[in-house]
């Protein structure tokens, strides 16, 4: 006996089901890349609440006419405190227009030349999420800055900030001369002795190595983005004036 193929013979819902097992397919297989390409599952969280460009050539920040024009004689002080966007956000909001020229986000103390966000946040470069200020030097001293660094973030967690986990949010200072070098011990050893007395700090204290500007997107992030993602340990401490 031969049966011939009749599609009317199908039954109607056919081509529904076929349509829902193919998007069942589809969907099985993004999700098995993304964890075969995730380290541990708080990197997938970290995609899902924090953007990444898709290029595969990183845009770098194009600088701004304020930071075109930095004057010759201008300081550099280099800081990492967990997730660039909450640090930079607070530096401004603290120091601008009190001599403050210009506050770049980026990356540093890894050993991968020209790294992109991606790498960084796998944890695999040995990068930090870093601001780097240019200021005045008449007008904001580095103590300054080193002492508004105790108190915007939390100094006694050990690569993490908040509950962002990985080397790449440690807490840091890159000096990049002997005097930075002194004060950033300095002002650490105080801050110890009188607004960290129960937890350890664990920032560490190194000489500044190769920079990296971050990719444009993430150059003023909350001013572009005000409701965007914010460090909830981001915040300034009341507390009383170092003494010596």
């Amino acid at each position: 006996m031969t049966f011939a193929y009749n599609p009317k013979s199908l039954p109607s819902s056919m081509p529904r089901l076929l349509s829902i097992f193919t998007t069942i397919i589809l969907i099985t297989s993004i999700l098995f890349a993304l964890i075969q390409d995730t380290t541990n599952m708080s990197t997938i969280f970290q995609r899902l609440m924090r953007p990444f460009t898709s290029s595969a050539t990183p845009m770098r920040f194009n600088p701004d006419s304020a930071a075109q024009n930095i004057p010759e004689g201008a300081a550099k002080c280099t800081l990492a405190a967990g997730c660039f966007w909450g640090v930079e956000h607070r530096y401004r909001h603290q120091f601008g227009g009190k001599g403050l020229y210009d506050a770049k986000v980026g990356y540093i103390g890894g050993d991968t030349k020209d790294p992109s966000y991606r790498a960084v946040c796998s944890g695999r470069t040995g990068h930090a999420e870093a601001l780097q200020i240019s200021y005045d030097p008449s007008k904001i001293s580095y103590r300054q800055l080193i002492e508004f660094f105790y108190r915007m973030h939390d100094p006694t967690t050990k690569n993490s900030q908040g509950p962002d986990r990985g080397t790449q949010y440690r807490s840091a200072i890159f000096y990049h001369d002997d005097e930075q070098e002194a004060v950033a011990k300095k002002v650490t050893q105080l801050a110890q002795e009188q607004w960290y007395k129960k937890d350890k700090i664990e920032t560490e204290i190194l000489k500044a190595g190769e920079w990296w500007d971050a990719e444009d997107y993430h150059q003023r992030y909350l001013d572009v983005n005000p409701g965007g993602y914010d460090c909830p340990t981001h915040f300034v401490r009341n507390l009383p004036p170092l003494t010596e």
